[in-house]
Order: structure tokens, then sequence, then C-alpha cells
């Protein structure tokens, strides 16, 4: 019998992990700004419906904590199904929510729309969803690969954000509801289908070339500091009972309670403190677009530093962030404003180059999927703790000032909790790799 054909990509042996990355890339663009645009509809949708800004902004706080319950499900589902099945489904979800929110007229139709659909579709399709297999792609330029495909988020905020929020001024938040959803489904839908779980299903290695032969009298140094640990299968129960594993639930879980925070009240909270909407809008936007060279520069930077390094970074990021807009409750200066962009998205967005590589680096292997899912619950959790919190206490108080000051010192707690829990102390990156006699 003849062999089968070999696949398509086979003459394309380098090229197709980076056609898998542009996919990404797209699919964040589009995906996490149908999620963010949330801070765009906060204003219209307390003035409208006349509900206070606490159980508006629950809202996104209680998706995500239904898809933070989904999240080990999406990830054994990614395990055994791989990234098509599971990011076509999220495109049906966040597209349902889109096209249904604009009908709502009570509390729970909002939750349910802009709530549970969009936050959990959004899970299925962008940072929790594209870490999950990215990493198997990728071995030494990992992190660069990883950062170039979650800097979709800032190109897709130069487009998206703004023309959202003109959508919302000149035509209604309900419009832009429709328009997000038509991007969602005529866009990532086809695109994805493009992508594959692991090198390996198309007969192909990670980053697209075999690893280099050493010459006569050399030994190739691999990136284990741990043999012990690299030898263990971990499958999800064994990593559970590791200390490395709550230190990395911790760590992720106060990083992203900082970040969904400061993202969804950012644009209330500065129009308050007597900025134009527009600019206030635009901010939002440059946020994202600031952090397009930091993550991607971050990220090549973990693969030379380590991961630790950029984390701690990221956090800076945050904790500068939220000691600015304390500073601009009081003087709205255009000065601090732009402070508070470039360290909020040149620095702290960096944090999602690293997620996937961290957890890769110290639980490799086939059940990596499912770890990861259920870290993503403490990730997702933080991530709607920080906006409802927030809220809560701005309803409680009168200022977002003690909710600012509590971020502050979690951005602290995150950076010590990934250093403990040391993937440096498994596997190396490849910017220490050395080639030994």
């Amino acid at each position: 019998m003849n062999a089968p054909a070999p696949h398509w990509s086979a003459r394309l042996p380098f090229f197709y992990g980076w056609i898998v990355i542009g996919v990404a890339f797209v699919t964040m663009a589009i995906g996490v700004s149908a999620r963010t645009g949330f801070s765009l509809m906060l204003p219209p949708l307390t003035a409208e419906f006349g509900w206070e800004r606490g159980l508006v902004a629950g809202a996104f706080s209680f998706g995500f904590l239904v898809s933070a319950i989904l999240s080990p499900i999406v990830g054994r589902a990614m395990d055994r199904y791989g990234p098509r099945l599971v990011i076509e489904c999220g495109v049906l979800l966040l597209a349902a929510g889109l096209f249904l929110a604009p009908m709502m007229t009570v509390p729970w139709h909002l939750y349910a729309t802009l709530g549970v659909l969009v936050g959990g579709g959004a899970n299925m399709m962008t940072f929790t969803a594209q870490s999950l297999y990215l990493p198997n792609w990728f071995a030494r330029r990992r992190g660069l690969a990883i950062s170039i495909a979650f800097s979709g988020v800032g190109v897709g905020a130069i487009i998206i954000l703004p023309l959202l929020q003109s959508i919302i001024i000149d035509l209604g938040w309900r419009e832009a509801c429709w328009a997000m959803g038509l991007m969602v489904v005529c866009l990532i839908a086809p695109l994805n289908l493009l992508v594959r779980h692991k090198p390996a299903d198309i007969g192909q290695v990670p980053d697209g070339i075999p690893l280099p032969v050493p010459k006569a009298g050399e030994t190739t140094s691999d990136n284990i500091v741990d043999r012990e640990w690299a030898a263990q299968e971990w499958t999800l129960a064994r990593a559970l009972r590791t200390a490395r594993f709550w230190w990395l639930a911790l760590g992720f879980s106060l990083g992203t309670y900082t970040w969904y925070a400061v993202q969804v009240h950012q644009t209330t909270f500065l129009i308050e403190s007597g900025f134009d909407p527009i600019l206030a809008g635009w901010a939002l936007g440059l946020v994202s677009i600031v952090a397009i060279p930091g993550q991607i520069g971050l990220g090549a930077l973990s693969d030379k530093v380590g991961r630790e390094a950029v984390w701690s970074l990221g956090c800076l990021g945050f904790l500068i962030c939220f000691v600015t807009l304390i500073a601009l409750e009081n003087e709205p200066s255009h000065f601090l404003l732009y402070v508070m962009v470039i360290a909020q998205g040149c620095l702290g967005y960096a944090v999602t180059s690293v997620m996937g590589p961290i957890v890769a680096e110290i639980f490799e292997g086939p059940h990596y999927g499912s770890i990861f899912g259920v870290l993503s619950v403490a990730l997702i959790g933080g991530g709607a703790a920080g906006p409802w919190v927030t809220g809560m206490i701005y309803d409680a108080t009168g200022s977002y000032r003690m909710a600012f000051m509590l971020a502050i010192g979690l951005s602290i707690v995150s950076a010590l909790a990934i250093w403990i829990a040391a993937p440096r102390k498994v596997r190396t990156v490849p910017g220490k790799l050395r080639i030994s006699p």
C-alpha cells in the first residue's frame, strides 16, 4: 500500500508554528476586546437602568466566577480534544451573549449575557485557552512566541475599543454589542480551524526544527535543574499535593485581581476625576497599545532572565498604576494619566506572557492542560473578585482610594508568591543554558 500523503503543513516545518501564533494573535485581539468592552458599557448601563455600580460591575465578576468553574473542564477538554473544539465552543457562547445582551431589561439578563455567556466564551478563547496549547509549539522562544500572540490584545484595542466607544456614543451600547458579535463570528470562527494542539499532530516538533546535535567532545545541557521533579508524571491529583501548585494559585489570583480591578473601573474613575469621556475611553485603549512592545520585549526577556523576574516587573507596573490613580483623584493631571497608562500596559500586561511558561516549566507533561485548567480557577477567581470588591468598596466609602491601596498590597504578595513557586528551580530558561564539554 502507498503511504498516506503528508499533511500540507509538512512543507512549512518552521512557519506553521508562527501560523498558529498568528491565529492566536487575531483571536486575542477580538476576544479580549469583546470582554474588555464591558468597561465602556458600564456608564451607559448604569445611566439607562439606574442600577448601582456594584451591581453592574458584579455581572463582569459573576461571569468570571462561572468561567472559573468551567476552567477545569476546559483544561481536560483541551488535553482530550484540542483547541479547535474548545475555541469554537467559546465563539458560540461569546457571540450568543453579545447578540442577546441588547434585549436585557432586568439585572439577571445582564448577568446571563454580558456576564456568563461573554465571560465563559472569552475564557474558552483568550488567555486561559491559548495558554493551554501555545507552550507546546515553542521551546527555545516560548516567552517570545506567546508574548507576540498576546500582544494582539493591544493591536485589537487600537481599532476595536475606540470604535466601540464611538458606536456607544453615536448609536448606543446595543449597537456596539451587535458589531462586536459579528466580528467574533466572521473572523475568529473560520481562522481557528487552522489550529492544532501540538506539533506532533501534524508530524512536526517544537520550534519547527529538531534540537541541535552536539559536536564531538560536547554534550548539550538540557534545561532541567531538578531531575527528580521533572521525572515525575505530573497528574492533577499529584500537582494538588505540592506547595508549588498553591503558591502559583496565590500569585496568579492576586495578579488578575489587580489587573481587572483597574481595567473595569478605570474609565468610570477617569470620567469622575474630570477627564473627557472620549479621552477616558482612549486611555483604556492606549493601555493595550503600549502593552504591545512591553509584552513582546518582556516576553523575550523572560527567555533570558527567567519568568519570575518578568512577573515581578508586571506586578510593579500595576503597583505604579494604582499609586498614580490615587494621585489623579486629587489632581487630574495628563502627565499622571500617561504614567498610569504606560505602567499598566507596558509592564503590567507582561504577566500574560509568562503565565503559560511558568506552569509548563513546573508541571510539563501530558496532563499540563488539566493542571493549568484548575489553576485557571485561581486566575479567573482573582479576576472576578477584583472588579466586584473594588465596586463594593466604592459603594461603601464613596471613593476608590481604599480599593486601590488594597490592590497595591496584593501586587507585592503576587510577586513574592511566584518567586517562592520558583519555576527556575525546575527548568531553566533557554538564555541560561550552557554547552558543557
